[in-house]
């Protein structure tokens, strides 16, 4: 699916001279560090993050940026032609964006972390794309199971830029969770690949990224304001032992995030990240079984209710049938029976409201009520021998779905062996004898539970029958 707003050409040339003119302070600083690092050979990639970075950090120290909780940031993504310094020859690159922890010892506990938050904020990603802002981007994707990360594929030819927002607080990770302690510093990287033979966006060229604090809403402009108030305050001196604050943050050449390969390997073979906007319901299927084959082999596997003896392969083909593929590795290694002991509120929790209600219902086998039952005895069978214990008549139980003539026809007709259309009309007779004609009105308010003896009479002057409720 294609998310690219068409700009014209005037468009890009003014776009570009803007960017160049806004940036020229640093950029002019940072190619020639690049070049003084990589020989004469500039990277063909640049990007730009649109906010302020602090002047509160000192000249050996890498920038600081601050962030607004959910506000949209723009990252710009700069025209370089991809021929004058690299032999590549892709018309589209895939960048993904994510948003990890700077601190390498929540590196190593990052998955605990990040379930944590998912715990805490059920139905909640890490990071957005804001995709009706973003320009020049195609086929904006996200996971469900991976919230701090975002991909998409652009044109390294044009100007694109992509606005994302950051969806937790610096303070979400600390001991307290809550403000008024030092929060944790964010990375934002972006790791981008270009295409392979195999048609596969997996051939690493570029990674950069930036430190970041996320404060809640407005708290990244009066801590920026509070920061150049306290430099404000010091001599010349101890001004120059601190960077400079820009308008905008240009993202550093960094190595790749070690799960970037595996990320994109993943999602570019044989088993694609749904589109992002779409349900995160999306099933895959393996190279050799069409999704029909797919699916009567899960059919085939299953058994229609989740039991206790249900192995951890069950439960996952169990999940894959009844639409939860995107929770199946996160209960990877459960059984039936670990499953079935979690409560309403457990699933809740770990699924988000709708899903995990859903999940409930459906582990509990719960039916769907029917909107009204009532009671028959087929009068031909009256006067027959009684067929059960105790003697008396026998009554069959007719749910409706719908308080609705049509549907009390069906349930008739599949009663008595005939197809609807051969009843011609329905009537209830009253206790004084006379047969009123049955519409949807009358059909609304029967009682739950009321018991009719019915009758079948032959139209003589069709191949239909009459029924008689009486």
């Amino acid at each position: 699916m294609l998310f690219c707003h068409s700009q014209p050409e005037s468009y890009h040339q003014h776009s570009a001279s803007y960017i160049r003119e806004a940036l020229a302070p640093f950029l002019k600083n940072e190619e020639a560090r690049l070049m003084a690092e990589h020989g004469s050979k500039r990277s063909p990639f640049q990007y730009v993050l649109c906010a302020a970075t602090s002047p509160a950090v000192k000249q050996q120290e890498e920038s600081l940026t601050y962030l607004n909780q959910g506000q949209s940031y723009e990252i710009r993504m700069l025209n370089r032609k991809l021929v004058e310094y690299t032999d590549i020859s892709s018309k589209y690159v895939k960048s993904i964006v994510r948003v990890v922890f700077h601190d390498r010892r929540l590196q190593y506990m990052e998955h605990q972390q990040l379930e944590g938050w998912r715990w805490n904020r059920p139905g909640d990603r890490i990071l957005d794309i804001d995709i009706p802002l973003s320009v020049g981007i195609l086929e904006p994707r996200s996971h469900p199971l991976h919230l701090n990360t975002i991909e998409f594929l652009w044109d390294p030819v044009k100007n694109s830029s992509v606005f994302i927002q950051v969806n937790c607080i610096s303070t979400e990770f600390t001991p307290r969770k809550h403000g008024g302690e030092k929060g944790v510093p964010f990375r934002i990287q972006l790791d981008t690949f270009t295409i392979n033979e195999h048609g596969e966006y997996v051939e690493h060229v570029h990674s950069s990224g930036c430190q970041v604090k996320v404060f809640k809403p407005k708290g990244a402009d009066r801590k920026l304001k509070t920061d150049r108030e306290k430099i404000d305050k010091k001599v010349s001196q101890d001004r120059e032992k601190y960077h400079l604050s820009h308008e905008n943050t240009v993202l550093k050449e960094c190595s790749p995030w070690p799960d970037a390969l595996n990320l994109t390997s993943h999602s570019s073979s044989s088993t694609p990240s749904p589109v992002y906007h779409s349900s995160p319901t999306s099933c895959s299927f393996t190279d050799d079984c069409s999704p029909n084959q797919q699916g009567e082999l899960l059919l085939a596997g299953c058994c229609d209710h989740l039991l206790p003896s249900s192995s951890p392969q069950d439960t996952q083909q169990w999940l894959h049938r009844y639409r939860f593929s995107p929770f199946s590795k996160l209960f990877y290694s459960f059984s039936g029976a670990d499953l079935l002991r979690m409560s309403r509120e457990d699933l809740i929790q770990i699924c988000g409201p709708a899903d995990g209600i859903r999940l409930f219902n459906t582990m509990k086998g719960r039916c769907i009520q029917p909107r009204l039952t009532i009671y028959v005895c087929q009068q031909h069978t009256r006067h027959q021998p009684a067929i059960k214990p105790g003697g008396g008549d026998i009554y069959h139980a007719l749910y409706l779905e719908e308080l609705t003539l049509l549907d009390l026809s069906e349930k008739i007709a599949l009663l008595c062996s005939i197809t609807p259309q051969q009843i011609t009309h329905i009537y209830r007779q009253k206790p004084s004898g006379i047969h009123v004609l049955v519409s949807d009105e009358m059909v609304q308010i029967f009682k739950e539970e009321t018991s009719f003896i019915l009758s079948i009479i032959r139209d003589e002057n069709t191949d239909g029958y009459h029924v008689v409720l009486k």
